[in-house]
């Protein structure tokens, strides 16, 4: 999400603060996949989401609350749209990816997020982009297809890889509509109204797809962990990030969820990088880190 020009041009105190947090809040993106990976087996996708999603809005009704007065219909409006964006559906994306393959595949794929925002704010919004930006796109696209090619123990991860990528789209276009249809909200209370949104959206097929048979503990926990940690307390540390430091400077955690994805599942799950998770990783990464030279012109 973006932040004010202001914040994005002021100076960054305690910036060991901000570097700790940073690496925490990478830490515990990253840490969703892991939690994804060990609970979807058993909620199913849409379960664990719901789940996933009532308790991180929960935490985060009360940025809500305070801009309650502000709030009209057309805001209801694009909270819908935007939390079946930026929520409902790339949760569920990942989530179902997880059930079929590592969870550094997933986490991998979250990282063209960055591509797909300056995608999509060329094709539907007129930004232009120069010679940097248009070789990382090229570029983040071939990681995704050597991602797509891998297996691992002999089990091909493309559609996992091909759902988490759209997961990002989903999340690239949800971007472009917050930095042009509600600016004049406080980013708390955006999140918080995407996600009661997104709550609703999926609490009917939830129902539906709940399993029928009784959930382990352990993943009640993930689940549960999603939802607190990886959802409300995530959001709300992004949230002080960019009004310390900037949208521009809180979005470099983007370059730390991969990283710990892929650990986490090799620490926790055994789950060992493969030579071509490690080269899309590094292909994609490099291009997001190369996206960011130049800022794109608009029309």
């Amino acid at each position: 999400m973006s932040g004010s020009p202001v914040a994005d041009l002021a100076p960054a105190p305690r910036d060991w603060l901000s570097a700790a947090e940073l690496t925490l809040l990478g830490a515990i993106w990253g840490g969703s996949f892991l939690f994804m990976r060990i609970a979807a087996g058993d909620f199913g996708p849409i379960a664990l989401v719901e789940t996933r999603l009532v308790f991180g809005v929960l935490l985060l009704l009360p940025f809500l609350w305070r801009v309650r007065d502000r709030l009209r219909t057309a805001h209801w409006l694009r909270f819908a749209l935007v939390g079946a964006l930026n929520s409902a559906i790339p949760f569920v994306l990942f989530a179902w990816g997880a059930e079929r393959a590592p969870a550094g595949i997933g986490a991998i794929s979250n990282s063209m997020t960055v591509l797909f925002t300056i995608l999509v704010g060329v094709a539907a919004f007129g930004e232009r982009i120069g010679t940097w930006r248009a070789l990382a796109l090229v570029g983040g696209f071939v990681g995704v297809v050597v991602l797509a090619s891998g297996r691992t123990s002999g089990t091909n991860v493309g559609q996992a890889a091909l759902a988490g990528t759209l997961a990002s789209l989903c999340y690239g276009i949800a971007i472009n509509l917050v930095k042009r249809y509600l600016t004049d909200l406080p980013p708390g209370a955006i999140a918080a109204g995407t996600l009661t949104c997104s709550t609703i959206f999926v609490a009917p097929l939830a129902w539906w797809a709940w399993p029928a048979t009784s959930i382990p503990l352990r993943s009640w926990a993930c689940a549960i962990t999603l939802g607190v940690l990886c959802t409300g307390f995530a959001y709300a540390l992004m949230y002080r990030l960019v009004q310390r430091v900037g949208a521009a400077r809180a979005s470099t955690t983007t370059y730390l969820i991969p990283i710990f994805g892929v650990g986490w599942a090799w620490l926790f799950l055994g789950e060992q990088p493969t030579p071509t998770m490690l080269i899309a990783g590094v292909l994609i990464l490099g291009c997001v880190i190369l996206s960011q030279r130049e800022q794109p012109r608009r029309v």
